[in-house]
């Protein structure tokens, strides 16, 4: 069972307040594209995890994928299973890659082993596992509130239009893109602000985030500069970085970069 886990981006990201729980409410739209890692599933005698590409970094115990099975596995009673995951997308970009990874293993277990889940079914597990990981069962763009694990549709597209996506060699935590920032109430909320053309966007979406983080890596700031110099309608880091994408409504070329900072260009459409 081959799969092929995409990513998402932020269209806006508020941090409305703190809760008593010590997390935050968020406002933002979730967004999925199709940058993508590659995840084989098979049945087997024993549990058995092969990382390719991008060496994952920690124990197989800390793994969303092996945590996807484990949890199915205690519900469903499947067995042992061999997953091989290979890793395109870089950790710390704020895509949701290791959610997307867990998500697509909670499917291909359902399709590998007859399950029947409902989507619902689906994202109840996943939910377990964190907020964009539900969003990755259904995969279409939703606007996320509260710890950005509430959904409701969005109808919104962007298949006439260019991505770029810039990967820094350097990751962000999410813990550190929190230190410091301060929650408001936003002027206008996301869902109005994407009813406007898209060329408006620049000057309402905002994605919090970036006050602090641009402030310890300004290399980012200097990227989404950048994206705007080459003709970017609209440039924005996705979730808590590093990633930084830009919109353009032509195909991109010959594109120069300022920034002297080691970054990766993904071009999408």
């Amino acid at each position: 069972m081959i799969s092929f886990p995409n990513v998402k981006i932020n269209l806006g990201l508020n941090i409305i307040e703190k809760r008593p729980d010590g997390y935050h409410n968020i406002e933002t739209v979730f967004y999925p594209v199709q940058f993508n890692d590659i995840l084989e599933i098979i049945k087997s005698d024993k549990f058995k995890f092969i990382n390719t590409g991008i060496k994952i970094d920690c124990n197989i115990e800390q793994n969303l994928c092996y945590k996807a099975w484990q949890l199915v596995d205690k519900k469903y009673g499947i067995g042992p299973v061999k997953i091989i995951l290979h890793k395109n997308v870089p950790y710390g970009t704020g895509l949701g890659a290791g959610s997307s990874n867990a998500a697509f293993t909670i499917k291909s277990l359902n399709e590998l082993f007859a399950l029947n889940l409902t989507e619902d079914e689906q994202i109840s597990i996943a939910s377990l596992l964190g907020a964009d990981c539900a969003f990755f069962i259904k995969n279409k763009p939703v606007f996320a509130i509260e710890k950005g694990d509430k959904f409701s549709n969005i109808e919104i597209s962007l298949k006439n239009y260019y991505l770029l996506l810039c990967l820094p060699k350097f990751s962000v935590k999410t813990s550190e893109a929190y230190n410091n920032c301060l929650p408001q109430k936003p002027i206008k909320n996301i869902p109005e602000i994407l009813k406007t053309e898209i060329h408006y966007w620049k000057d309402y979406l905002v994605n919090d985030f970036e006050n602090t983080v641009f402030t310890k890596y300004s290399d980012l700031k200097k990227l989404k500069e950048d994206l705007y110099l080459n003709g970017s309608i609209f440039a924005l880091m996705s979730g808590s970085g590093s990633a930084i994408y830009g919109i353009f409504d032509y195909e991109p070329k010959n594109l120069k970069f300022k920034v002297e900072c080691d970054y990766k260009i993904i071009k999408l459409q």
